[in-house]
């Protein structure tokens, strides 16, 4: 059977290429010939169902993106390169914190 990749070498002697660094190509020829049979033991074990399955897909879809509801508009804009390193120094939210710096100068602000 062409481009069919089976291999020779039992599960112990795949363990032992592995931790020895001997063959990575063996590893990578392994083909499962059977199906994953759960033995009712243990509930972590138990593959998901496709119901399950199309849950979690749908629950991940859901978290990616701008939330819903926000007011937040992008936008393009220029600053000096001094005042984005120093936001940037900050680590993670710098943006975050520029937004709040403006909204505070908002306050201090007549309207326009």
């Amino acid at each position: 059977m062409t481009g069919l990749k089976t291999t020779s070498m039992t599960s112990a002697e795949l363990r032992e290429a592995s931790v020895t660094g001997k063959s990575k190509t063996q590893k990578n020829r392994i083909q499962t010939t059977s199906h994953y049979v759960w033995d009712g033991e243990d509930e972590d074990d138990r593959p998901l169902t496709h119901e399950e399955i199309q849950a979690g897909i749908e629950a991940y879809r859901r978290q990616r993106g701008r939330p819903t509801g926000s007011d937040k508009e992008s936008t393009t804009i220029r600053f000096d390169r001094e005042v984005l390193a120093a936001f940037r120094a900050g680590g993670p939210g710098w943006q975050t914190r520029m937004n709040a710096v403006l909204r505070d100068w908002l306050k201090t602000q007549s309207p326009v």
